[in-house]
């Protein structure tokens, strides 16, 4: 697989996929670009699997014969836990996403053991498991969004990098919050939910669906429940964009346009949980490049 070739499929992807993060992603260099829609595209393969339509088991064994594929690519062995399984052949050299991922990492220190996080995190998704404490629903963050913090830093390449991983790593976890409040009812339907019990019970919340599509929980309710989340997602946001002064001024303005997308959608969740009863929340894409702009600026100031 030719190495330009394989960039171009990523970058395809990233643009067609990417939703949200493509409004960052533009904004590094040409190096840079190329290996974040190369991180992307495998995180991308990796949910779709652990969202897809399959038998449950049919995606754990996707997911746990893409894990071999990575390992492969970072040149190690099969973690002790699995050693144990039976794997086949790992070819990466006719996949595109991989050969690109291979040469990304070749250059720059991605931290590939990420992926094995996100992976955990999307086979917990498959086995549709609950979660009773706030303290567990963090863990979950980190498996499937601060892994993809760890993995963008390693891109970013800062001087100080050590520091700058835990502090991606919040990063992400503030910006799973927000994706969660952004689709409890999407995610209701598909069986799972993310909020904790402990926190559903005190607020008296069950994220009911009703006959018309939408959660019935009272209002008040409701409303309490959101904005407490909300308010604990805004904690994440202050820890983890205390990331950007450590970043290059190019990786910086790429992470505040992306952070900046999803802070300011938490804002309007909080100013009005009850949209999200019914639909997945999003901004209008005037107001993404409206953060993506404030964001050049900013970092260019």
């Amino acid at each position: 697989m030719n190495v330009t070739t394989a960039y171009e499929r990523c970058e395809q992807i990233t643009r067609t996929e990417a939703r949200n993060f493509s409004y960052g992603i533009r904004l590094l260099p040409r190096r840079q670009r190329q290996a974040l829609s190369a991180v992307y595209a495998t995180a991308r393969r990796i949910d779709d699997i652990g969202d897809g339509d399959g038998p449950c088991a049919q995606r754990q064994a996707e997911l746990e014969s893409l894990r071999t594929r990575l390992d492969a690519v970072a040149g190690r062995r099969a973690r002790p836990d699995r050693a144990s399984r039976p794997r086949p052949p790992a070819p990466t050299q006719d996949d595109p996403v991989l050969t690109a991922l291979a040469d990304a990492a070749a250059h720059l220190p991605i931290p590939l053991d990420a992926f094995d996080d996100l992976i955990d995190g999307c086979l917990a998704d498959v086995e549709g498991r609950h979660y009773e404490t706030f303290e567990q629903v963090v863990g979950y963050c980190r498996h499937v969004a601060g892994s993809v913090g760890r993995l963008s830093v390693g891109v970013y390449d800062p001087a100080r990098l050590a520091a700058a991983e835990p502090l991606a790593d919040d990063l992400g976890v503030a910006l799973q919050l927000t994706n969660i409040l952004r689709d409890l009812r999407e995610d209701r339907l598909m069986g799972r939910v993310y909020l904790p019990q402990e926190d559903l019970d005190r607020h008296g919340c069950t994220l009911t669906i009703g006959a018309d599509g939408t959660i019935t929980d009272p209002p008040e309710r409701f409303d309490a429940l959101v904005r407490f989340q909300a308010q604990r997602a805004e904690a994440w946001y202050a820890r983890g964009l205390t990331l950007l002064p450590l970043l290059d001024r190019r990786s910086a303005a790429c992470t505040a346009a992306m952070a900046g997308i999803y802070h300011r959608l938490l804002g309007h969740i909080a100013a009005d949980p009850g949209a999200v009863r019914g639909r997945r929340l999003s901004l209008s894409t005037p107001a993404k490049v409206s953060v993506a702009v404030h964001a050049i600026v900013r970092r260019a100031a």
